[in-house]
């Protein structure tokens, strides 16, 4: 018994000595792009050229021991050079005038508005985690955990999804990968804004529309949504087919991020009645990859259950069974959870899926691209089993007795506020 105590403390102190020279790597918690093709950003004009190449970010470099400990996930992806168009506020999209800054607990983004109404968002690619970062964490020194954890996200997976999200006919936000440099629209933004690559988006929530849907009155976000159902009752009505099909969808891309504060809707009117029909945005966690020993512990499902590998079988799929599917599917006919999956299944084919792959650059392509739609095809077999157990899951953990997140300020009444229906 003392050999196998002695033993255990052993094991204990070399995974502690090993976790700590893993972590000694950088203290930096962000970091912006790296520009491989200017000598001196300060000095060049930038609108003497259209386009610049760039690595998203050489903060997740990795040794042996750090891979070991934290995983390889995409951190080649990060590093990798690519072309990216440079664009200029005053000229973008016909001229685009900031609404304000954005949130966000590591996305550092601005809101803004085209001539004509439409509403667009600057994402920052690059994330800044300092809000994540616990206390206790700053106290051990362990904050780099927090910070290299952003390497499991694939810097250029929302431009895949998309891509695949309109082969699946659903909406996204059809973001870009675009470089801005500092510039005098930006004003007192440039310090922070200035010089870095972005994805430019559709917003999910603005009065213009700019979707392919007929007689749209415009784009609200849930707690709108709900406010709105509680003025007219039943008037409004959700697409649930549409939203059931978008929720496997999410199955099928691994991202396991998706709380009510990450859709818009689509208002549809006809005469006095509407459809709602869902937008998603913000896909940083499409095809999460959590690989080393650190990242394996905390994807557990008895640690972090929605905190999912993308690999080709769902491992607990209740993890990622969110309030926001209880909320708008609670009590909905099975039925639809199969047409769901099937469609998708004839949507997504095997051709369609090699050939959404174009969307990325081809050194992108070489180093992710096979893995990951070889994962999608996996998932895609087993599509309507998941669809059945999300089903199941639904409705097994029942009614809702607390507000949807964004939802908690709404005074809605005991019935809107256990499901959208209930009323």
């Amino acid at each position: 018994m003392k050999k196998i105590g002695i033993g255990i403390i052993v094991l204990v102190a070399i995974f502690i000595s090993l976790l700590y020279w893993s972590l000694s790597s950088t203290e930096k918690t962000f970091k912006k792009g790296e520009l491989l093709n200017i000598n001196n950003i300060e000095t060049i004009n930038f609108k003497s050229i259209d386009s610049v190449l760039i690595s998203a970010s050489t903060l997740y470099k990795a040794n042996n021991i750090k891979t070991l400990m934290q995983g390889e996930q995409y951190r080649r992806a990060w590093e990798a050079p690519i072309k990216v168009p440079v664009v200029f506020l005053d000229s973008l999209k016909g001229g685009l005038k900031i609404l304000k800054e954005g949130g966000g607990k590591q996305t550092h983004s601005i809101k803004l508005l085209s001539k004509n109404g439409t509403k667009y968002t600057l994402r920052g690619i690059n994330k800044d985690p300092k809000k994540l970062i616990p206390e206790f964490a700053k106290t051990f020194g362990l904050e780099n955990i927090i910070v290299d954890g952003i390497s499991a996200q694939h810097p250029y997976g929302s431009i895949l999804s998309a891509a695949l999200a309109k082969q699946a006919k659903i909406l996204s936000t059809e973001p870009q990968v675009v470089f801005v440099p500092k510039q005098e629209a930006l004003g007192t933004f440039n310090l922070k804004y200035g010089n870095r690559l972005y994805l430019l988006e559709y917003e999910t929530e603005g009065e213009t529309n700019w979707t392919n849907y007929k007689n749209v009155s415009e784009i609200v976000e849930t707690d709108n949504l709900q406010e709105l159902k509680l003025k007219s009752q039943n008037s409004i009505v959700i697409d649930k087919s549409v939203l059931i099909r978008v929720r496997l969808f999410d199955f099928l891309i691994g991202d396991w991020d998706r709380h009510a504060k990450q859709y818009g809707w689509i208002l549809q009117k006809n005469n006095n009645n509407y459809t709602a029909i869902p937008l998603a945005g913000d896909r940083d966690n499409a095809f999460f990859k959590s690989e080393g020993l650190i990242p394996s512990i905390l994807s557990n499902k008895y640690v972090i259950p929605e905190l999912q590998d993308f690999e080709k079988e769902i491992d607990f799929l209740p993890g990622l069974v969110y309030p926001f599917d209880r909320y708008f599917l609670f009590n909905t006919n099975e039925d639809i959870f199969i047409t769901e999956a099937k469609n998708l299944q004839e949507l997504l084919t095997d051709d369609v899926l090699n050939k959404a792959l174009n969307v990325w650059p081809k050194n992108i392509r070489a180093l992710d691209g096979q893995d990951i739609i070889n994962t999608i095809k996996a998932r895609r077999t087993d599509l309507v089993d998941y669809a059945k157990a999300f089903k199941k899951i639904i409705d097994e953990k029942g009614l809702l007795t607390e507000a949807l997140k964004g939802s908690e300020d709404l005074a809605l009444p005991k019935e809107l506020l256990q499901c959208f229906d209930c009323n």
